[in-house]
């Protein structure tokens, strides 16, 4: 070796594979399903259709259909099966209209998924405003009512409570649709409920 020059030794090229092979390993544990060896999707998805507490033995359906979305459901609508994805509503705060809805769709034993559908119908009809104002048709309020003065039938204040209006909206939704979901369902495909 001559006096300038310097030995150079390789250097095993071991670590970046190492580091690639741990990446793959991680991916390949989260999206494929350790039990079965197949990759997970919601065609995989099962639900528990009923429970025999007796003997803790479950009944298992497939849940229909290819696409799946978290956070909300799918609402089927009449003879044509039409879809509508609903999201699930967020929990709303406290002292708030949304949690007065909710306080009165739990009175009438609905669970969060019709609250769910009430927050998106009403949101589309009046977006939540008790002074909503349907200048074409005159419905108004936040069930945008029609005619509006129907609401008297819920409490003289029904111009500008939101409560009163709610507690009428849920009457007449109850009347008329037996559900929130059901309403909306109407909604979707007429445009009015």
């Amino acid at each position: 070796m001559g006096r300038h020059a310097v030995k150079r030794t390789k250097r095993p090229r071991l670590l970046p594979s190492l580091g690639f092979t741990f990446v793959a390993a991680l991916v390949m544990v989260t999206t494929i399903d350790p039990y079965s060896g197949t990759m997970a999707n919601a065609d995989n998805t099962q639900v528990i259709q009923s429970v025999n507490t007796e003997f803790q033995s479950l009944n298992v359906v497939d849940v229909a259909g290819t696409e799946f979305k978290r956070g909300g459901f799918e609402l089927v609508n009449g003879p044509s099966k039409t879809k509508l994805f609903v999201e699930l509503a967020p929990y709303p705060s406290v002292e708030t209209v949304k949690y007065f809805a909710l306080n009165q769709v739990e009175e009438y034993g609905w669970d969060f998924t019709q609250y769910s559908c009430l927050v998106k119908l009403w949101e589309r009809e009046s977006n939540w405003r008790w002074n909503a104002l349907n200048k074409s048709s005159g419905a108004y309020g936040i069930p945008q009512s029609l005619p509006a003065n129907k609401m008297a039938s819920a409490g003289a204040d029904w111009q500008t409570n939101p409560e009163t209006q709610i507690r009428w909206g849920l009457r007449y939704i109850d009347g008329r649709y037996k559900t929130p979901c059901a309403a909306l369902a109407h909604s979707d495909v007429h445009n009015w409920y």
